[in-house]
């Protein structure tokens, strides 16, 4: 039976390389893979990158797109043996429902990556479906300056002071944010 996998992490824990070695893994025993990522995500131009250099071609979804009728149209020209979304977290509760799905009627596996929570510590909402409804939750590790887990992600400014406050979600990588355990992240938000 397949699963939907929620594989989730703070900034910089390699979701983006796990998810592009798993999609060496599938593809060097002749397996076929379909490669997902966030048109959200304005650095990705239609790619999955990790910062080690590592990069894989990916389809593009938004909002609106319908992933389970794209895999579907997909699966049906082509037989797929695994689904990889990277940016999980800008799913919508639909389109997580529509993975799983995948999972359920097509028997594909979904490996959805992604971070968990926002720079206020809130869940994003594709994260929070998939952390009720996925079949398996796998936790990366990242590490905080102080030697601890990474869990959170400060965003900062270009002075490097914690912003606590604007939109959910604002694209960047090490130069917008931090990823700390939760007792630096509590105090430099409150600090």
């Amino acid at each position: 039976m397949a699963k939907l996998y929620f594989y989730f992490a703070s900034m910089n824990a390699g979701k983006s390389t796990t998810l592009l070695q798993a999609d060496f893994n599938y593809r060097e025993r002749g397996m076929a893979t379909m490669v997902w990522t966030a048109e959200l995500d304005t650095r990705s131009e239609g790619m999955v990158r990790s910062r080690i250099g590592l990069d894989a071609s990916a389809h593009l979804y938004r909002p609106k797109t319908d992933m389970l009728a794209e895999i579907r149209a997909a699966n049906a020209e082509s037989p797929l043996d695994c689904v990889l979304l990277d940016e999980a977290q800008f799913l919508t509760e639909a389109q997580v429902w529509q993975v799983a799905a995948v999972a359920d009627e097509l028997g594909v596996p979904v490996l959805c990556y992604g971070l968990r929570t926002d720079f206020q510590g809130a869940l994003f909402p594709g994260s929070a479906a998939l952390l009720g409804i996925a079949d398996a939750l796998v936790e990366l590790k990242a590490v905080c300056h102080c030697g601890r887990k990474a869990t959170m992600n400060l965003r900062v400014g270009a002075d490097g002071n914690a912003i606590k406050e604007g939109e959910q979600t604002e694209i960047g990588g090490n130069d917008r944010y931090l990823a700390l355990c939760r007792k630096h992240f509590s105090a430099a938000l409150n600090g």
